[in-house]
């Protein structure tokens, strides 16, 4: 199995760090204490500007979940249909040519689901096979490209989809002041991406998925995910994220790549989902590896904050365009998300 290509399509509205934070300051303004926390905040998530699917006063003309899943929907579908037709091109393939798509999403609900759209807008064969994911958040590129590969190993001239939409900003609730909802308004930000998976048989230049691993942490439900309720997404955001991807994920990729006979240092390429600063250190220091090895992530998290599933596929379209690995060499692509988990790939170049 190979990926043949990686695409992204990113909102247009874009913005500072500081523009968004006086913003809140505004609405928030009834709230002293929050406003007096937004600075060291927004500081501490390590994003310099995200893309926003809306301009900033949009979303103070929406008030109810509703609202937001309407404008959710709309913009899903355009980002969408962007993201997969670029990844087709780059991949020399067309819509006639995909058997499966996998859907990945935790910042919206659509039924019909955004895949089934998109087959009434996108010229797919009748006889393709949908696969819609919900709630696997920022694990859930990772988890999706694991999924397809797992399909195209059955279909060996095989051609799958995966596309991730998250638009992160249409969950925000302005009667929400907890601390992870202040947290989440100035780390994740709004993004689409697609991979394209194929079988052996196809010819494509892009990294091999030697094997693919998941692993689930039992009695870890609270630690990250949302809790749905009738004003929408509401955030939990354990401050045990960074502890969890410290003792965790490094012992976990070790014992990965040891069944393969190799160690981190055989490894030529990380590409790593970036969570927020504290959390990509973590990971940092567990896998034993530099910063250096994750610059993609950093550059990431600093110029589009983290798109939850959409942010390792958006890692790995940079690593094809500006660091591809030499021929022959090792990468890991990982993830972690709700339930506790985290998702493994080994990719060789």
């Amino acid at each position: 199995m190979r990926i043949a290509s990686v695409a992204s399509a990113l909102p247009e509205h874009y913005f500072d760090q500081l523009t968004v934070q006086k913003r809140l300051e505004r609405i928030w303004a009834a709230r002293p204490e929050v406003v007096r926390r937004l600075p060291a905040l927004f500081a501490n998530c390590g994003v310099e500007g995200r893309h926003f699917v809306l301009p900033l006063e949009r979303y103070e003309e929406l008030s109810t979940f509703g609202q937001f899943n309407d404008e959710w929907i709309r913009c899903a579908l355009e980002l969408g249909e962007k993201a997969v037709k670029l990844a087709l091109d780059r991949a020399g393939l067309r819509p006639q040519d995909v058997d499966a798509i996998f859907f990945s999403t935790v910042t919206g609900l659509a039924a019909p689901s955004l895949d089934a759209r998109l087959a009434n807008k996108i010229p797919f064969r009748s006889d393709i096979k949908r696969v819609p994911m919900f709630g696997l958040g920022c694990v859930a590129g990772a988890a999706a490209v694991s999924r397809a590969a797992d399909f195209v190993r059955g279909k060996r001239d095989g051609v799958a989809l995966v596309l991730t939409v998250e638009l992160c900003s249409l969950t925000w609730q302005r009667d929400d002041h907890s601390l992870a909802h202040i947290i989440s308004t100035g780390l994740f930000g709004d993004g689409a991406t697609c991979a394209v998976i194929v079988g052996d048989q196809r010819g494509a230049d892009g990294p091999r998925i030697v094997d693919t691993r998941s692993v689930f942490y039992p009695d870890t439900e609270d630690v990250m995910g949302w809790r749905i309720t009738e004003r929408g997404f509401t955030l939990i955001l354990s401050p045990s994220v960074p502890t969890v991807a410290r003792e965790r994920l490094g012992p976990d990729v070790h014992k990965f790549l040891a069944d393969h006979g190799l160690k981190s240092t055989d490894i030529a390429s990380w590409v790593c989902h970036p969570g927020g600063p504290k959390v990509l250190a973590a990971a940092r220091d567990s896998l034993g590896i530099t910063d250096e090895d994750l610059a993609l992530s950093w550059e990431s998290l600093r110029n589009a904050g983290n798109l939850s599933s959409a942010s390792v596929l958006l890692i790995l379209e940079r690593t094809l365009q500006k660091r591809r690995p030499k021929p022959g060499t090792r990468g890991v692509m990982l993830a972690m998300g709700p339930g506790f988990c985290s998702e493994l790939l080994l990719l060789q170049w």
